[in-house]
């Protein structure tokens, strides 16, 4: 059974997306789309901004990381309640009490150990806005992931960097309320003094938070700008995860 529109049905347990190549099914207890390169032996988790798994563009961004010989996973860690900008009674200071990121951290560990099971022989993961702080989490040990990449991140505190054991990547806007300028200064200069674990700090000119996912494909810049990001990304996990 397809899906129908932007909705998940919940059986049968694999279901082709509406949106991607690839399909979804249930893995470490949670609904995720996969999309997967033939055989690969490599794993990346993708991690959603607050808009949630089946974003359209994420899903594009994932495909793409599949064809570069990856076992891509998204989450659902919303649990089909993403955040709804039409819901006005409801901001993100309220939906983040149902749907923090420390709950996201428990809900992932699940899934690394599946994905070791199936036989993955390294995993990296890549966080978008929400998402961000889950990796940061995941790097904390080598047990959970080799590799992390922030794709402009939220909530992620000077302490989490501190913490990091993981070749970790930061891709930031110029233009970020979430996460200013000035603080991803201070994260690559707390990873510059960690010699022992290599990092790659980036900051995209003229474009905002959430530009990797969200941008307009109708601009050019925009459009060129997310996949000069996606290409870095792409680039650590070939170092990294490999």
């Amino acid at each position: 059974m397809a899906e129908s529109g932007t909705q998940c049905c919940e059986n049968p347990p694999v279901l082709y997306s509406s949106c991607g190549v690839g399909h979804v099914e249930e893995i470490g207890g949670l609904k995720c789309y996969v999309s997967a390169s033939f055989n690969s032996n490599l794993a990346v988790i993708l991690i959603s901004d607050v808009f949630g798994y089946e974003a359209p563009k994420l899903r594009k961004l994932a495909d793409k990381v599949a064809e570069a010989g990856y076992y891509v996973v998204v989450p659902d860690f919303f649990h089909g309640d993403p955040i709804n900008p039409e819901i006005k009674d409801r901001p993100l200071y309220i939906w983040i009490k149902d749907h923090g990121t420390d709950k996201g951290f428990e809900e992932v560990k699940p899934i690394v150990e599946s994905l070791k099971h199936k036989g993955m022989n390294k995993i990296g993961a890549v966080g978008c806005c929400w998402g961000a702080k889950v990796v940061a989490l995941l790097a904390q040990s080598v047990e959970y992931i080799q590799a992390g990449v922030f794709l402009h991140p939220s909530f992620v505190t000077e302490d989490d960097i501190k913490g990091v054991k993981v070749p970790l990547a930061i891709l930031g806007a110029e233009i970020d309320h979430m996460t200013p300028l000035q603080l991803v200064n201070k994260f690559d200069n707390i990873l510059k003094s960690k010699p022992e674990v290599d990092s790659f700090v980036k900051i995209f000119n003229g474009v905002s938070h959430g530009w990797t996912v969200r941008y307009n494909d109708d601009d050019a810049v925009a459009v060129k700008a997310a996949d000069e990001a996606h290409q870095d990304m792409l680039a650590w996990f070939k170092k990294y995860i490999k």
